[in-house]
């Protein structure tokens, strides 16, 4: 009989975990924030955006990678962390093209809300302006690659509950990108309805339903009823007050 117990310490307070926890999913289910942008509660993680890097006994690893363990000693909200979390952010906001003011999912946006949450006040890097385009071909959804983060959430969504493997990741480095797995290469010639779930998971503004943009005012918005980090119950996996697009 194992008497260890489950538990271990985020900051120095303890959490409880069922085993076959990550680090990211029993904080989440303690109502702990971690920030995180690619690891979504129905997907198996991958830990491609590493905004969730953690300490875990001196070492830094993905908390939506890292099996829970008990006696672990994780580190998360230090300043040092933050600062990596910010200049992660920073970078991916000048990789693509952000404009927050003008883009229908502001306030709905994952990415926009972790930035608020990092504090970042400035892009710092010199943005690179890409020029990649809006597919905007499907009669309900529109795709514009300009917004993506490269988290892969629709990929996974497409093949994993919709079964349909729309979307794809081609290239590599610099030149990966999220195609389209339609005779033409685009999003109009495909398989993929509105009502796929690839066409909702989107943190960001890049795969967007037709006709019903800015249709929530200012105010009412995702992230402006409260912050990312008051929305653990939520992200770990909690059945959403409001959908996001």
């Amino acid at each position: 009989m194992n008497d260890i117990e489950n538990k271990f310490a985020i900051d120095g307070e303890p959490v409880h975990f069922q085993a076959g926890q990550t680090i990211l999913q029993a904080a989440l289910g303690a109502g702990v924030f971690i920030p995180h942008l690619c690891a979504h509660p129905e997907f198996t993680p991958h830990g491609s955006c590493k905004l969730c890097t953690v300490t875990v006994n001196g070492r830094s690893g993905s908390a939506c990678t890292i099996a829970a363990m008990p006696g672990m000693d994780v580190q998360s909200n230090t300043p040092e962390l933050n600062s990596r979390r910010r200049v992660l952010l920073q970078m991916l906001f000048v990789e693509g093209q952000h404009f927050c003011p003008g883009c229908e999912k502001s306030g709905n946006c994952t990415l926009q809300a972790l930035a608020y949450e990092m504090e970042m006040l400035t892009p710092h890097f010199a943005h690179f302006f890409p020029d990649r385009p809006v597919d905007a071909s499907h009669p309900d959804v529109m795709l514009d690659l300009n917004r993506c983060v490269m988290c892969e959430l629709c990929v996974r969504a497409s093949r994993d509950v919709d079964g349909k493997n729309v979307f794809a990741l081609a290239g590599r480095g610099m030149e990966a990108k999220i195609v389209v797995n339609s005779p033409s290469g685009q999003l109009g010639d495909s398989e993929l309805a509105v009502t796929d779930r690839a066409a909702t998971i989107c943190p960001v503004g890049a795969i967007l339903p037709k006709r019903v943009g800015y249709s929530l005012p200012i105010g009412e918005r995702l992230y402006d009823l409260k912050p990312i980090s008051e929305q653990v119950e939520r992200l770990a996996g909690a059945p959403e007050t409001q959908k996001e697009a």
